[in-house]
């Protein structure tokens, strides 16, 4: 077990901040967690309440006795391989701090991209239109809606979602960054539940594209912790661009785009699925370890 408390210096009124890295960095590399002494050092210094640097000015600190046992249970957690993220209870995105849980996705920083090029759109919408229309399908957290909204004022935003455990996240999240009044959350199906004749300047999404028996060999974070609804595309991954491809050509509006996140090696499957809709490729987006991440497409 992680820090096994003894008479000695490593009792529990004596275990240092360095002691407790230290061993817990070598509890969870042998566990095989990726990084393991940074994840102590965001685990400690998020029981402790500071910033994570501030650790290297205070290795001799004396950690007190219910914060040791507090992180000991964070550390034996993330020891079974339990998302960092659910045991912090917020994930980075976009500058901004999510509530996340079990019922959604962790926000992963390679959809950041998809953020961007979306707001840089609607940069170049607004020359024409002063309150653009904006959907993401499949919000989970809600990080793209909320980010959209925050950073772009003018747009009215839309988030769909079949599960009502992640509204209620994203709900949470967009109240949490000042927006809650600004996005518009929708439980559906597709666009099932979507008030008839709504269209949409852009529309943005992230679907599952996971194939499904690819999911068993996924690491154990994501295999046993993240909902398989938001991961499993189906037989080859592209149920989704499928379904949606078909579905959005009757809500986008005349000069709009979809802006959607692709899969490692799904970009030439995913065009050429669009291609048969009618659906015209207009760019390929590189994610910063260069594969193809982010497609941008229009109606003929």
């Amino acid at each position: 077990m992680f820090l096994t408390f003894s008479s000695g210096c490593c009792s529990l009124r004596f275990v240092t901040v360095l002691e407790i890295i230290q061993k817990g960095a070598d509890f969870l590399a042998k566990r095989g967690v990726d990084s393991p002494r940074l994840q102590v050092e965001l685990m400690l210094a998020h029981q402790l309440q500071i910033p994570r640097l501030r650790l290297y000015l205070d290795f001799e600190r004396k950690v007190g006795e219910d914060d040791v046992v507090a992180l000991r249970a964070l550390v034996a957690r993330r020891g079974e391989r339990v998302p960092l993220q659910h045991l912090l209870g917020v994930a980075p995105f976009y500058g901004l701090d999510f509530e996340v849980g079990p019922e959604v996705l962790v926000p992963r920083p390679e959809t950041e991209l998809l953020v961007e090029k979306g707001l840089l759109w609607l940069k170049h919408r607004l020359a024409t239109e002063p309150s653009p229309a904006v959907l993401d399908y499949g919000t989970g957290s809600g990080c793209i809606a909320v980010s959209l909204a925050k950073n772009c004022p003018a747009a009215r935003v839309y988030a769909l979602d079949i599960s009502p455990p992640a509204l209620e996240r994203a709900r949470a999240n967009a109240a949490r960054h000042g927006v809650g009044e600004r996005v518009e959350f929708w439980a559906s199906d597709g666009l099932n539940a979507l008030d008839p004749g709504l269209s949409f300047d852009l529309i943005l999404s992230n679907p599952p594209y996971v194939p499904a028996e690819e999911i068993a060999t996924l690491e154990p974070e994501v295999r046993d912790h993240e909902p398989r609804l938001a991961l499993d595309g189906g037989v080859d991954g592209l149920t989704f661009y499928r379904r949606q491809a078909s579905e959005l050509a009757g809500v986008l509006r005349s000069g709009g785009s979809w802006i959607f996140e692709l899969g490692d090696g799904q970009s030439e499957a995913v065009r050429e699925s669009l291609l048969q809709q009618n659906w015209i490729v207009e760019t390929v987006h590189n994610d910063y370890n260069a594969k193809p991440r982010v497609m941008v497409a229009r109606r003929e």
